[in-house]
């Protein structure tokens, strides 16, 4: 047959498909009336199973069934979605979270690490400078701060450019009930600090966080006597620097450590990326977001099923809604099991959002929006 022919002829099936997909539709509408009425799931897993095997058993050219079996899968995925869209519309129940016109600038804030840290620079810069800070040694002690109420506020970095993720941020997102308000971007430019009288030759022992020992490796490798030694936080080194005054000391950490502990800057720069740069998130214990937030965090389970994932990141897709960002984290006690935490950008109040939280919450497990907060570009 003639290629011209053949490319008839599929366009033919092409446009009987589509009025076949258009009155498939339409029928799903109907479904999505009759499961409004009887309170019904949209999801229904084991009768999509179901389906599914009945297609493929329909199909005698083995080479052709898992393609039917993607396409029925799409056309389910299609059908769900619109029954979302549909339910979601006729939702008359308030938001999860309250919209606020804007945060307490004033507030009592609490952050990790000493006076001199990127953390306590990421406070300041979000907040004002009637803002009352103070920091505890843990990321732990900071979340418990807003459990008990002593802090309105947490500033705690999640994630940096070059590093990555702070994973035991993540972690506590999970099991704490404290939700994401807002986010601030620090650039970093890692400093040599010392006493007065420190000199590059003098130097024996360098005192940092490990991932700033790892941002500043190349600088580092010049100096391949200086002992390293981590310590767990950078503002912690500066300060341990500054009460042992001892010329065979140093630190690493930013600028503003040096003018809080009183060092010298020896080296400005140290970090090999000139665009490094921490995410810190701003985390409140009341369920809050502000009228103009534009991007959503959440984290959810899925079931260990053959595009279980594939299926939720659909949702994303048919909303229009753009993911910037995914990550996973295992499950503690559940072997080889994960959690997995997506941001993407959008307002609770948006349509699209509702619609796409919908089809997630049938979907996954244990779905939790951990905030809605206005992202600093």
């Amino acid at each position: 047959m003639e290629l011209s022919k053949i490319r008839e002829r599929l366009d033919k099936l092409d446009s009987e498909i589509v009025k076949l997909y258009v009155e498939r539709m339409k029928l799903s509408e109907e479904v999505a009336k009759s499961k409004k009425e009887s309170g019904s799931n949209v999801y229904d897993r084991s009768r999509e199973d179901l389906k599914i095997k009945a297609v493929a058993g329909q199909i005698d050219e083995k080479e052709y069934r898992q393609g039917a079996v993607e396409l029925f899968g799409q056309l389910m995925s299609s059908s769900r979605k619109l029954q979302y869209k549909r339910l979601s519309e006729t939702l008359t129940g308030s938001l999860p979270f309250e919209p606020v016109k804007g945060l307490n600038k004033k507030a009592r804030v609490v952050y990790q690490g000493a006076e001199g840290s990127y953390s306590e620079a990421a406070a300041r810069a979000f907040f004002n400078e009637s803002t009352e800070l103070f920091h505890l040694d843990t990321f732990r002690n900071a979340m418990l701060a807003l459990d008990e109420g002593s802090a309105e506020y947490a500033v705690l970095p999640i994630e940096n450019s070059t590093a990555g993720i702070v994973s035991e941020i993540y972690d506590l997102l999970s099991e704490f009930e404290h939700y994401i308000v807002g986010e601030q971007m620090v650039k970093i430019e890692h400093c040599l600090l010392g006493i007065t009288g420190t000199t590059e030759a003098s130097i024996k022992r360098i005192y940092s966080h490990a991932q700033s020992l790892m941002q500043s490796e190349h600088y580092l490798r010049e100096h391949p006597e200086w002992e390293l030694i981590p310590i767990k936080n950078n503002a912690f080194a500066a300060r341990k620097v500054a009460e042992d005054m001892d010329i065979s000391e140093a630190a690493i950490a930013g600028a503003h450590a040096a003018e809080v502990y009183g060092l010298n800057i020896l080296k400005r720069g140290i970090n090999q990326s000139d665009t490094n740069t921490t995410r810190f998130i701003v985390v409140s214990n009341r369920k809050i977001f502000t009228e103009n937030a534009d991007k959503v965090s959440l984290c959810f389970e899925l079931p260990d099923e053959q595009g279980s994932l594939y299926g939720i990141l659909s949702n994303f897709i048919h909303n229009g809604l753009n993911m910037k960002k995914i990550e996973s984290r295992p499950i503690e006690g559940r072997n080889w099991e994960y959690r997995f935490f997506v941001d993407f950008e959008g307002n609770l109040a948006d349509p699209a959002v509702k619609n796409a939280l919908c089809g997630i919450r049938e979907e996954a497990r244990n779905l939790r929006i951990l905030g809605n907060y206005l992202g600093d570009k």
